[in-house]
């Protein structure tokens, strides 16, 4: 049903059945009214992602825009963003790398999933704190294909039934990057993204189901890129049940797609939602250029009131490390570059 609001123009039209929403009637690239602002976060509560079109954003706007709904983090928990003045912006774009890993490089982490869904994800949920939303522009984007699609995971936990429902929620899992690819150390193109990862691994154990505060929802917080394994289950038991869990994330009925324009800014909710970036432009030598900023989260909360636990690395804040320090240079890692967004 569509919504407007008298006090703030907005108007809010819902584009699939569990999960979307077009909004109009607002300037991104103006200061949001408080309004405004607290109009969009309670449309994002209820349908999980809102697009916005013709919102042609600088850097400096959309992380002006972000500031108005939290505190951004850094680019990337491993490496700084590429342009030093915005270091709150993720360049979307496998060419920025290519110079470093090949020309074929995303072809190849592609045929490295473990899963057919592996691409499917939850941006940093390997970090003990994943972003609480993200926001994502199209600058460059194809005539046709490089959509993205989004997926409601509060209506995958609420789909389950009840029996399964019960188990899962005393569930917990391991989060790591690149958990969901086969990365033999012996190919030296994987060696170097490694060399990355490892100088400041994020590792974290968090509940299968999480409780969103502001709700109460429940939502299976799972993400076949960087899940490794249900804990205290055994290797065949995590990878029967994960099997099972990722099909169901990835249901039809849950999801909705985006046709980029450029101009497009998509909002997500990234406690409630996973994402996949199509993929079917790889072959056409047409270039796609996306800019995103994500927003400091809390720590997950099981149902039965435990948090995510950290087995290696820090909050994912503002400044991506503690100390303020932080690897230099630009390479991607293979969710960014590699099918993310």
């Amino acid at each position: 049903m569509t919504t407007s609001s008298t006090t703030t123009g907005l108007r809010v039209e819902p584009v699939a059945g569990h999960i979307g929403a077009e909004v109009s009637g607002v300037d991104l690239t103006q200061p949001l009214s408080s309004a405004t602002v607290a109009a969009l976060k309670k449309a994002l509560l209820t349908y999980k992602v809102l697009f916005f079109h013709g919102q042609h954003l600088d850097h400096a706007a959309h992380v002006a825009l972000a500031r108005q709904f939290g505190t951004p983090t850094a680019a990337d928990p491993h490496e700084p963003g590429i342009d030093p003045q915005f270091p709150e912006i993720l360049t979307v774009d496998p060419r920025v790398d290519e110079h470093r890993y090949g020309e074929d490089f995303e072809e190849r982490f592609r045929r490295r999933r473990r899963h057919f869904l592996s691409g499917w994800h939850i941006d940093n949920s390997a970090t003990v704190n994943p972003p609480a939303a993200s926001i994502l522009r199209a600058d460059i984007v194809p005539a046709y294909g490089g959509d993205t699609h989004w997926t409601n995971l509060v209506a995958a936990y609420e789909g389950l039934s009840p029996p399964l429902r019960r188990l899962v929620d005393g569930l917990w899992a391991q989060h790591q990057f690149l958990a969901g690819f086969d990365m033999p150390a012996h190919d030296p193109q994987v060696a170097s993204i490694l060399t990355v990862i490892n100088a400041r691994p994020h590792i974290a154990e968090h509940p299968v189901v999480r409780v969103i505060p502001e709700t109460g929802e429940r939502a299976l917080f799972l993400s076949p890129s960087t899940t490794s394994h249900i804990v205290d289950l055994t290797t065949a038991e995590s990878a029967h049940l994960l099997d099972l869990l990722y099909q169901q994330l990835a249901r039809d009925e849950y999801r909705v797609r985006l046709r980029w324009r450029p101009g497009t800014v998509a909002m997500w909710d990234n406690r409630t939602t996973a994402h996949l970036a199509a993929l079917d432009h790889s072959h056409l030598n047409v270039q796609r250029r996306l800019y995103r900023v994500t927003l400091t989260g809390d720590v997950p909360v099981s149902p039965d009131g435990r948090p995510s636990r950290v087995l290696s690395g820090e909050l994912f804040t503002s400044s991506g490390h503690p100390d303020g320090s932080g690897p230099t240079g630009s390479a991607l890692l293979p969710e960014q570059a590699a099918g993310r967004c």
